[in-house]
């Protein structure tokens, strides 16, 4: 990553800087989103910037989600480092303000694209899976009524941390974050959403989890072909006995959990492949990408 978009302007990476009285940097005041694009084109981008705009208003940071200025930045941005397509990482930082906690609006905001190569995901992923692992810190609470994608990502981090430590970290595993209250709320990275007799769960908003733009879609798609789908409050036990598991981000799609860890004890989940009715939704998925089978 050689260039980064700073401001609406495509700089070299080592002169994008901030103030160091940056809220983003002091108070963690500031949100990003993570998207990818195919094609060339930013895939759900003015879902990501609706999201990003009502985070920014709770924040109390200005914000203009104009999709056709931000497309264009993109382009620029991608065009230097020399990607067709790439990850793409938005943040609006709250911007200098005095040292202390402000009760008013921001007014300086910063804007931060950081665009890097698609990470390499082979089709045996979407064929065999990944495991999950139970970890035990608890996902934390939301910074408000609901989760925002905020800088504040300490928790995620030390739950990394703490996925490092297991056997399944070898294996390229997810780490999944229960609740205070010991219900499944969501991986480091992903939503998650499980299968049982036909049935399709997710953990409910009110787990305290990221309202994931995938997790979206996957609902959508999911109404469209006529799944029975539930959003509710879930234990460990209830994911042990499921007939099929998934994950998904913006960047990794619909991944199929086919190996749950606990400490270091396996079990194997749709007979160690992709389930039948997670496959349907890839499809489903993909199609709306316009990402070849």
């Amino acid at each position: 990553m050689n260039y980064i978009g700073f401001n609406h302007q495509v700089v070299d990476a080592k002169n994008a800087v901030i103030s160091a009285l940056d809220h983003g940097f002091l108070y963690g005041m500031g949100l990003f989103e993570t998207f990818r694009t195919y094609k060339g084109e930013p895939f759900l981008l003015q879902r990501h910037l609706d999201r990003l705009a009502e985070g920014c208003r709770q924040l109390g940071i200005p914000f203009d989600g104009d999709a056709v200025r931000l497309r264009d930045w993109i382009q620029q941005v991608m065009g230097k480092n020399e990607l067709q397509d790439a990850y793409i990482r938005y943040t609006v930082t709250a911007g200098k303000d005095i040292l202390g906690l402000p009760a008013g609006d921001y007014s300086q905001p910063n804007h931060l694209l950081y665009i890097k190569e698609l990470p390499h995901l082979p089709d045996s992923l979407y064929r065999e899976g990944k495991g999950l692992q139970l970890l035990n810190l608890p996902r934390n609470t939301p910074e408000g009524p609901v989760r925002l994608k905020s800088l504040h990502y300490m928790n995620n981090i030390l739950a990394k941390r703490e996925l490092a430590g297991y056997a399944s970290a070898a294996y390229g595993a997810e780490g999944l974050m229960l609740t205070a209250q010991g219900m499944v709320a969501e991986g480091i990275v992903s939503n998650i959403f499980f299968i049982t007799d036909n049935v399709l769960y997710t953990p409910d908003i009110a787990a305290g989890i990221l309202p994931g733009i995938t997790r979206e879609m996957v609902l959508e798609l999911a109404l469209a072909a006529g799944i029975r789908m539930e959003a509710g409050m879930y234990r460990w036990e209830q994911l042990a006995e499921a007939d099929e598991i998934f994950l998904t981000n913006s960047v990794q799609e619909i991944v199929p959990v086919t190996t749950l860890w606990r400490a270091n004890e396996r079990q194997t989940v749709s007979g160690g492949c992709c389930g039948r009715i997670t496959a349907l939704l890839l499809e489903a998925y993909r199609e709306r990408t316009g990402l070849p089978e």
